[in-house]
């Protein structure tokens, strides 16, 4: 019997399951609490548990945490503090306790992870408590507060939270309570900015005064105004979303080959042919004939389709998803966010499925040049701005129109000048969801 229980203590697979074990213990104990006590309990819990070593509530927890610690097994430590976070995030976004998030966050600045202990056992928990807090994976946790709550001035890119939270919820090696509540937040915040145009357009034209108006939710000053208009000028036949559509019908049942060339031409479809926009076609088409060449005689099929629109996204984003690519310097370079930002919108309309491919490109993106003072990051802000702005006019769930002004001149907003006319939007009733800062009269207001 002795014999069996030390043969057990060296068995790597009765190790593995004894810490997958104590990993479950700590995370039903935590779900448990999360939905029922008071976030200032869980918190104290938590401490109490990871940082203070005391007795929790639960006789089970600490036995279970020191079962981790005696495996000697750093990672799995780590993925058990960084499971227990997203837990109670997650649990926590849901119900709105936002502070209680930036709490948890606050938790590992405590002097106690940097107290010195003779206990080899709690020395290990420290230090690795310590690698922890140094890792990546922290910095993913901070995405959940410092866009909200900081009070210092924070880096340019934490304004684009949004699109670096995709590389948390698109990476299935992380747990799911982390990818839920990074594509949660990612979606409130979103959200808020669709709102917050929405209400800035509604109230810009409509108040003569400063005074009356919203604040602009972008970074690009009135001339969003410009922009808007030129992208709700687009409608009928040729809107975006209709080009699409027709684009999917014509390309049903064509070779590899076919499709690729046609997705060139709709990508660019009405782009006027300026000798860029030509330079533009000619490489985009050149890396695309290269592609798949194998599958070129083949009927397309739709993971081939996703695959091509995630190559696209490449070309003109990043092709090593860590520095720009040749196109996009070269789109951004020579003044054309829009264009830029048109084109990806295309292509995520013909391929949804590569919405959450683009965003974590972006990401990349962001993570390159935040490297960079802020104003020698003006043009790819900008970029984002627009980017930013061309998807929430082009989303379902407010719908912007352009109603003409000005007696006597021509009514097509695709022709006249587009200072003829005012923007007006109305957040269709599909849209439910409510604002941090929401009054109850802003919704009437959006649709004035």
């Amino acid at each position: 019997m002795v014999v069996d229980r030390v043969s057990d203590s060296f068995n790597p697979r009765r190790r593995h399951q004894d810490v997958q074990q104590a990993q479950q213990t700590i995370y039903d104990f935590l779900l448990d609490i999360v939905k029922s006590w008071p976030a200032a309990d869980v918190l104290a819990e938590f401490k109490s548990l990871f940082l203070q070593h005391h007795e929790t509530v639960s006789t089970n927890t600490v036995p279970a945490l020191y079962a981790i610690l005696f495996a000697n097994d750093k990672k799995e430590f780590h993925n058990t503090l960084k499971r227990s976070c997203y837990i109670l995030i997650n649990n926590w976004e849901v119900a709105r306790e936002y502070g209680a998030i930036r709490g948890l966050i606050q938790l590992f600045a405590d002097p106690a992870i940097h107290k010195i202990s003779v206990s080899p056992t709690i020395k290990r928990l420290r230090q690795w408590l310590k690698s922890f807090v140094e890792s990546d994976d922290f910095q993913d946790l901070k995405l959940f507060v410092e866009n909200r709550f900081s009070s210092e001035d924070p880096n340019w890119s934490r304004r684009y939270t949004a699109y670096l939270l995709a590389p948390q919820y698109i990476d299935t090696s992380n747990p799911l309570e982390q990818r839920e509540a990074a594509r949660a937040l990612s979606q409130r915040l979103r959200n808020q900015f669709k709102f917050d145009l929405a209400m800035y357009t509604a109230h810009f034209q409509k108040m003569s005064t400063q005074r009356g108006r919203r604040d602009n939710p972008t970074m690009l000053g009135d001339s969003a105004l410009r922009v808007i208009r030129a992208l709700v000028a687009k409608r009928g036949m040729f809107s975006h979303r209709n080009l699409a559509r027709i684009f999917h019908e014509q390309t049903h049942g064509l070779s590899y080959a076919s499709y690729k060339n046609s997705l060139v031409e709709y990508l660019l479809f009405s782009a006027v042919k300026t000798e860029f926009v030509v330079t533009l076609e000619n490489r985009l088409r050149a890396k695309l004939n290269g592609l798949y060449l194998k599958f070129n005689q083949k009927t397309l099929d739709p993971s081939l389709a996703l695959l091509t629109s995630n190559r696209v996204i490449d070309y003109l984003m990043t092709e090593d998803a860590e520095t720009p690519s040749s196109l996009f310097s070269l789109l951004l370079t020579n003044g054309r966010p829009l264009t830029l930002a048109i084109v990806l919108l295309k292509l995520i309309l013909a391929s949804p499925n590569s919405h959450p491919y683009l965003d974590a490109r972006i990401a990349d993106l962001i993570r390159y040049y935040e490297q960079f003072p802020r104003e020698e990051c003006q043009w790819i802000i900008n970029f984002l701005e627009i980017y930013g702005v061309t998807l929430a006019i082009c989303g379902s769930d407010v719908q912007y129109n352009l109603v003409h002004i000005q007696q006597g001149a021509a009514e097509n907003p695709e022709t006249a000048s587009l200072d003829e006319y005012r923007i007006f939007s109305q957040i269709m009733k599909e849209f439910h969801w409510a604002p941090l800062t929401q009054s109850s009269s802003d919704r009437k207001d959006a649709g004035a």
